[in-house]
């Protein structure tokens, strides 16, 4: 059987999978210091281990902001650029089995889309707050911009000493859930430690793409937001959408595969 690939190549990273009909072939990801590099590195990897001759494959559809790079065949393939946020949609409903939800995709920045398994998408816009910023903030605050020592510290750490909340503000009368975000780094203690802040860089960053997906489901009377990108693959992303769940009422969903959703919306198309 012939098989469709599809490959999101960011701007040093490239997540690759492959669908023979039906059935997906697991995805994999490659980082190198360029798009083409990492394009060439990821495919040659994927079609190796999973014993992909050339003439097996009936075509390559290419997404990400790194596929403009590409404007050649690749080993003479036929290859085909799709709108990155078409794949995000139809990635982020092919994962969660939805009839329709809003994809969130949280990459270097972040994007808020409506999609359903019809094939409808609509893009409601973004913010630049992602995993960009969580590493940007951490080089400055903490010296340090390997996402993986950021996480392991993270681990430590405790928002109580850097955010301020709303049983911070009020005594018990409240209508809001008092463990609710008042202000970001808004009590940040002289006593913090670097464990504290970076679990606080994170936080932030995933409050700010919760609520952004909050506001779109809501205005299309939605429960369910399905949760994509790389970020998702963060350990504290999961508490953290959890306690924002239980507080919003809102279904937040990390699917099986979610950091290459859109590779898999890519060969979708």
């Amino acid at each position: 059987m012939k098989t469709v690939i599809g490959i999101d190549v960011g701007g040093s990273t490239t997540k690759i999978v492959g669908f023979q009909g039906k059935e997906m072939i697991a995805p994999q990801f490659v980082k190198a210091s360029d798009p083409l590099t990492s394009l060439f590195g990821a495919f040659g990897k994927f079609t190796a281990e999973n014993n992909i001759a050339l003439s097996d494959i009936e075509k390559v559809f290419l997404t990400g902001v790194g596929s403009s790079y590409i404007t050649k065949p690749i080993y003479g393939l036929s290859c085909e650029r799709v709108e990155e946020f078409d794949c995000i949609a139809r990635g982020g409903i092919y994962l969660s089995g939805l009839k329709e939800a809003i994809v969130v995709s949280m990459g270097t920045g972040t994007a808020i889309i409506y999609a359903d398994n019809e094939g409808n998408s609509h893009y409601f816009g973004g913010t630049g707050i992602g995993g960009g910023t969580v590493v940007g903030l951490s080089r400055k605050m903490l010296g340090m911009n390997q996402i993986e020592h950021i996480v392991e510290i993270a681990k430590e750490g405790s928002l109580d000493r850097v955010d301020l909340k709303i049983k911070d503000m009020y005594d018990g009368n409240s209508s809001l859930a008092g463990n609710m975000t008042a202000a970001n780094f808004g009590k940040i203690s002289d006593m913090a430690s670097n464990g504290d802040i970076a679990l606080s860089i994170l936080n932030m960053v995933f409050e700010t793409a919760a609520m952004l997906g909050i506001f779109a489901a809501r205005s299309r009377n939605l429960h369910d937001i399905v949760l994509t990108g790389n970020l998702t693959s963060i350990p504290q992303a999961k508490p953290i959408f959890e306690d924002l769940q239980k507080i919003f009422d809102m279904n937040f969903i990390i699917p099986e595969y979610a950091q290459f959703s859109t590779a898999i919306g890519a060969a979708l198309a």
